[in-house]
């Protein structure tokens, strides 16, 4: 599985979400832009997306909801510890209020990972960003086996939040 991304005005994103109805695409705003999200087992239908590979997933992304993206850049050599540590997170989340679904995204063509999770409202995934669960499942270090810390982040990570478009939009 892949997902495919691409951003743009909100009238475009919805001329392609139309043309395209037949595909799941998700619509959604957020940081003052719009965002097309395409998880599909074929070809994108974006000209020009941003490509990821499905690494690790649990439950399926529903139309409407609140997404937090996780963007955190890693080098090649940390890239299989990384995947390691965030490939189990979702089931991690799977009885927490308001968790819709997770996707780890391999980055094909960059060195950007994405931690996407899902929720059914933005206080909801608040309250778990807050607690001390997402703190432990989100390591600022990784070790070795013999506890030294291991260098494996190109740059700091960042967090774009979206909310699916409400009809008053």
């Amino acid at each position: 599985m892949n997902i495919f991304m691409t951003t743009g005005t909100i009238d475009f994103m919805e001329k392609i979400k139309e043309k395209h109805s037949d595909e799941p695409i998700i619509l959604m705003n957020g940081g003052g832009h719009t965002l097309l999200l395409h998880e599909t087992n074929g070809k994108s239908v974006f000209q020009t997306p941003r490509k990821y590979e499905i690494a690790g997933s649990v439950g399926v992304l529903a139309e409407n909801g609140y997404f937090a993206m996780n963007n955190i850049a890693v080098t090649d050599e940390g890239k299989p510890i990384f995947e390691h540590q965030y490939k189990m997170m979702g089931e991690r989340l799977t009885d927490l209020p308001g968790f819709i679904a997770f996707r780890l995204l391999r980055p094909i063509g960059s060195d950007t990972y994405v931690v996407l999770t899902e929720w059914t409202e933005e206080r909801l995934y608040k309250l778990w960003y807050e607690s001390p669960g997402y703190k432990l499942s989100n390591p600022n270090d990784f070790k070795d086996q013999g506890g030294a810390t291991l260098h494996i982040f190109t740059s700091a990570p960042y967090t774009a939040t979206y909310k699916t478009p409400t009809e008053e939009l």
